[in-house]
Protein backbone atom coordinates (compact mmCIF):
# COMPACT_ATOMS: atom_id res chain seq x y z
CA UNK A 1 0.00 0.00 0.00
CA UNK A 2 1.97 3.40 -1.17
CA UNK A 3 1.37 6.40 1.49
CA UNK A 4 2.98 9.49 2.17
CA UNK A 5 3.88 10.54 5.50
CA UNK A 6 3.15 14.18 7.32
CA UNK A 7 6.50 15.04 8.42
CA UNK A 8 6.70 17.38 10.95
CA UNK A 9 10.95 16.69 11.50
CA UNK A 10 10.02 15.67 14.90
CA UNK A 11 10.31 12.47 16.87
CA UNK A 12 7.33 11.09 16.21
CA UNK A 13 7.14 11.25 12.71
CA UNK A 14 10.15 9.93 12.42
CA UNK A 15 9.22 6.87 14.43
CA UNK A 16 6.16 6.33 13.00
CA UNK A 17 7.97 6.10 9.74
CA UNK A 18 10.89 3.52 11.88
CA UNK A 19 7.94 1.35 12.66
CA UNK A 20 6.14 1.59 9.84
CA UNK A 21 9.20 0.11 8.10
CA UNK A 22 9.01 -2.81 10.12
CA UNK A 23 5.66 -3.07 8.55
CA UNK A 24 5.40 -5.60 5.76
CA UNK A 25 2.89 -4.00 3.18
CA UNK A 26 3.16 -0.57 3.37
CA UNK A 27 5.53 1.72 1.15
CA UNK A 28 6.00 5.28 2.23
CA UNK A 29 6.76 7.56 -0.83
CA UNK A 30 7.36 10.98 0.05
CA UNK A 31 7.05 13.17 3.11
CA UNK A 32 5.18 15.96 3.20
CA UNK A 33 5.73 18.99 5.66
CA UNK A 34 3.71 22.05 6.01
CA UNK A 35 5.82 25.52 6.26
CA UNK A 36 4.99 29.08 6.38
CA UNK A 37 5.09 30.63 3.27
CA UNK A 38 7.20 33.98 4.75
CA UNK A 39 9.53 32.48 6.68
CA UNK A 40 9.93 29.76 4.89
CA UNK A 41 10.05 27.23 8.31
CA UNK A 42 8.37 24.56 9.25
CA UNK A 43 4.85 24.67 10.72
CA UNK A 44 5.13 25.12 14.85
CA UNK A 45 8.38 23.95 15.21
CA UNK A 46 10.27 26.94 13.79
CA UNK A 47 12.74 24.89 11.18
CA UNK A 48 13.99 26.55 8.97
CA UNK A 49 13.69 25.24 4.86
CA UNK A 50 17.07 24.12 4.63
CA UNK A 51 17.18 21.83 7.25
CA UNK A 52 13.79 20.09 6.62
CA UNK A 53 15.58 19.68 2.84
CA UNK A 54 19.11 18.25 4.35
CA UNK A 55 16.64 15.65 6.69
CA UNK A 56 14.68 14.53 3.50
CA UNK A 57 17.94 13.99 1.79
CA UNK A 58 19.51 11.66 4.52
CA UNK A 59 15.96 9.56 4.54
CA UNK A 60 16.04 9.32 0.77
CA UNK A 61 13.09 10.12 0.62
CA UNK A 62 11.65 13.26 -1.25
CA UNK A 63 9.68 16.08 0.61
CA UNK A 64 6.35 17.60 -1.10
CA UNK A 65 5.79 21.25 0.93
CA UNK A 66 2.66 23.35 1.40
CA UNK A 67 2.97 26.76 2.20
CA UNK A 68 0.84 28.33 4.23
CA UNK A 69 -0.16 32.33 3.98
CA UNK A 70 0.53 34.60 7.09
CA UNK A 71 -2.90 34.69 9.74
CA UNK A 72 -4.28 31.70 7.61
CA UNK A 73 -7.56 30.59 8.54
CA UNK A 74 -9.25 27.20 8.93
CA UNK A 75 -10.73 27.66 5.52
CA UNK A 76 -7.41 28.51 3.94
CA UNK A 77 -5.17 25.50 5.94
CA UNK A 78 -8.27 23.08 4.52
CA UNK A 79 -8.10 24.35 1.25
CA UNK A 80 -4.55 23.56 1.09
CA UNK A 81 -4.31 20.22 2.46
CA UNK A 82 -7.36 19.26 -0.06
CA UNK A 83 -5.22 20.04 -3.10
CA UNK A 84 -2.51 18.29 -1.86
CA UNK A 85 -4.19 15.30 -1.43
CA UNK A 86 -5.78 15.63 -4.52
CA UNK A 87 -1.96 15.49 -5.96
CA UNK A 88 -1.20 12.38 -3.60
CA UNK A 89 -4.22 10.60 -4.81
CA UNK A 90 -3.58 11.27 -8.37
CA UNK A 91 0.15 10.07 -7.92
CA UNK A 92 -2.09 6.81 -7.02
CA UNK A 93 -1.54 7.47 -3.10
CA UNK A 94 -4.35 6.55 -1.11
CA UNK A 95 -2.55 6.22 2.71
CA UNK A 96 -1.64 9.06 4.59
CA UNK A 97 0.80 8.20 7.72
CA UNK A 98 0.55 10.19 10.97
CA UNK A 99 2.53 10.23 14.22
CA UNK A 100 -0.56 10.98 16.32
CA UNK A 101 -0.69 8.94 20.01
CA UNK A 102 -3.68 9.66 21.77
CA UNK A 103 -5.53 12.84 20.33
CA UNK A 104 -8.91 11.45 19.66
CA UNK A 105 -10.42 14.94 17.90
CA UNK A 106 -7.25 15.19 16.04
CA UNK A 107 -7.21 11.77 14.81
CA UNK A 108 -11.28 12.19 13.90
CA UNK A 109 -10.10 15.33 11.80
CA UNK A 110 -7.30 14.11 9.94
CA UNK A 111 -9.84 11.13 8.89
CA UNK A 112 -13.01 12.95 7.91
CA UNK A 113 -10.31 15.35 5.87
CA UNK A 114 -8.79 12.31 3.94
CA UNK A 115 -12.53 10.08 4.08
CA UNK A 116 -13.19 13.56 1.54
CA UNK A 117 -10.80 13.10 -0.53
CA UNK A 118 -10.73 9.28 -1.07
CA UNK A 119 -7.96 8.06 1.46
CA UNK A 120 -7.09 6.67 4.73
CA UNK A 121 -5.10 7.03 7.49
CA UNK A 122 -2.33 5.06 8.98
CA UNK A 123 -1.54 5.67 12.90
CA UNK A 124 1.63 3.42 13.82
CA UNK A 125 2.23 5.34 17.70
CA UNK A 126 -1.53 5.26 18.21
CA UNK A 127 -2.58 4.42 21.62
CA UNK A 128 0.83 3.56 23.11
CA UNK A 129 2.58 4.49 26.38
CA UNK A 130 4.28 7.60 25.70
CA UNK A 131 7.09 6.85 28.23
CA UNK A 132 7.55 3.35 26.47
CA UNK A 133 7.64 5.33 23.49
CA UNK A 134 9.94 7.73 23.51
CA UNK A 135 12.28 5.53 25.64
CA UNK A 136 12.28 3.20 22.59
CA UNK A 137 13.03 6.65 20.37
CA UNK A 138 15.71 6.86 22.74
CA UNK A 139 17.15 3.21 22.43
CA UNK A 140 16.96 3.10 18.92
CA UNK A 141 19.24 5.16 18.22
CA UNK A 142 17.73 8.22 17.47
CA UNK A 143 18.52 11.69 18.57
CA UNK A 144 16.46 15.09 18.44
CA UNK A 145 16.75 18.57 19.90
CA UNK A 146 13.98 20.38 21.20
CA UNK A 147 13.13 23.23 18.65
CA UNK A 148 9.42 24.78 20.34
CA UNK A 149 8.53 24.92 24.08
CA UNK A 150 4.83 26.16 25.04
CA UNK A 151 5.21 28.46 27.53
CA UNK A 152 2.09 26.86 29.38
CA UNK A 153 4.10 24.15 30.59
CA UNK A 154 7.99 24.96 30.12
CA UNK A 155 10.53 27.28 30.50
CA UNK A 156 12.29 28.67 27.91
CA UNK A 157 15.63 26.82 29.38
CA UNK A 158 14.35 23.39 27.71
CA UNK A 159 14.09 25.08 24.09
CA UNK A 160 17.66 23.60 22.65
CA UNK A 161 18.15 20.42 25.05
CA UNK A 162 18.33 16.93 23.72
CA UNK A 163 15.81 14.59 24.23
CA UNK A 164 17.35 11.91 26.54
CA UNK A 165 16.87 10.03 30.29
CA UNK A 166 18.02 13.37 31.61
CA UNK A 167 15.44 15.60 29.59
CA UNK A 168 12.63 13.07 30.73
CA UNK A 169 13.69 13.15 34.41
CA UNK A 170 13.47 16.89 34.16
CA UNK A 171 10.03 17.57 33.05
CA UNK A 172 7.16 18.46 35.10
CA UNK A 173 4.46 16.45 36.27
CA UNK A 174 1.28 16.77 34.17
CA UNK A 175 3.68 17.15 30.64
CA UNK A 176 3.60 14.22 28.26
CA UNK A 177 6.98 12.32 27.95
CA UNK A 178 6.15 12.52 23.71
CA UNK A 179 4.86 16.30 24.49
CA UNK A 180 1.55 14.95 22.44
CA UNK A 181 -0.48 17.92 24.24
CA UNK A 182 1.83 20.19 22.18
CA UNK A 183 3.86 20.66 25.64
CA UNK A 184 6.80 20.75 22.62
CA UNK A 185 8.33 19.91 19.23
CA UNK A 186 11.66 18.40 18.42
CA UNK A 187 13.80 18.14 14.93
CA UNK A 188 15.65 14.74 14.80
CA UNK A 189 18.94 14.73 13.01
CA UNK A 190 19.99 11.40 13.42
CA UNK A 191 19.42 7.60 13.68
CA UNK A 192 18.19 4.40 11.78
CA UNK A 193 16.29 6.34 9.08
CA UNK A 194 19.42 8.68 7.75
CA UNK A 195 22.55 7.91 6.05
CA UNK A 196 24.02 10.53 8.01
CA UNK A 197 23.66 13.04 10.54
CA UNK A 198 21.80 16.33 9.92
CA UNK A 199 24.71 18.71 10.81
CA UNK A 200 23.76 22.13 12.72
CA UNK A 201 24.39 24.47 15.24
CA UNK A 202 22.11 26.06 17.28
CA UNK A 203 21.01 29.82 17.08
CA UNK A 204 19.11 31.63 19.75
CA UNK A 205 15.88 31.15 21.56
CA UNK A 206 13.39 33.81 21.08
CA UNK A 207 9.77 34.13 22.80
CA UNK A 208 6.74 34.38 20.23
CA UNK A 209 3.36 35.21 21.08
CA UNK A 210 0.21 34.43 18.40
CA UNK A 211 -2.98 35.53 18.03
CA UNK A 212 -5.60 32.29 17.06
CA UNK A 213 -5.90 32.12 13.23
CA UNK A 214 -9.24 33.63 12.53
CA UNK A 215 -12.61 31.76 12.16
CA UNK A 216 -10.52 28.98 14.06
CA UNK A 217 -13.28 27.05 16.43
CA UNK A 218 -12.84 24.84 19.60
CA UNK A 219 -12.31 21.87 17.40
CA UNK A 220 -10.23 22.98 14.33
CA UNK A 221 -6.39 21.85 14.47
CA UNK A 222 -4.08 23.34 12.26
CA UNK A 223 -0.41 22.00 12.10
CA UNK A 224 1.11 19.14 10.82
CA UNK A 225 1.91 16.83 13.32
CA UNK A 226 1.94 17.93 16.86
CA UNK A 227 -0.90 19.66 18.24
CA UNK A 228 -0.47 22.99 20.01
CA UNK A 229 -3.47 24.29 19.98
CA UNK A 230 -5.93 22.43 22.84
CA UNK A 231 -9.57 22.02 22.64
CA UNK A 232 -10.80 24.64 24.36
CA UNK A 233 -12.95 27.88 24.39
CA UNK A 234 -11.94 30.31 22.10
CA UNK A 235 -9.69 33.30 24.03
CA UNK A 236 -7.71 30.31 25.42
CA UNK A 237 -5.46 28.86 23.16
CA UNK A 238 -1.88 28.63 24.43
CA UNK A 239 0.18 31.43 22.31
CA UNK A 240 3.10 31.84 23.89
CA UNK A 241 6.19 29.75 22.73
CA UNK A 242 9.94 29.88 22.97
CA UNK A 243 11.92 28.81 19.98
CA UNK A 244 15.15 27.66 19.63
CA UNK A 245 16.66 28.73 15.93
CA UNK A 246 18.81 25.57 14.79
CA UNK A 247 21.41 26.89 11.49
CA UNK A 248 22.45 25.11 9.11
CA UNK A 249 26.27 23.99 9.52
Amino acid sequence: MEAYINWSGGKDAAFALWQLRQTPGYEVRHLFTTLSGAFRRVSMHGVREELLDEQARQTGLPVKKAFLPEHASMEDYNRIMHEALGEFQASGIRHAVFGDIFLEDLRAYRESQLAQAGMEGVFPLWKQDSATLVRDFIAAGFKAVIVCVNAKYLPASFAGRIIDEAFLADLPPGVDPCGENGEFHSFVFDGPLFAAPVPFTIGETVERVYSPAANQGSNCYKDDGDNCFQKEEPGNWDTRFYFCDLLPA
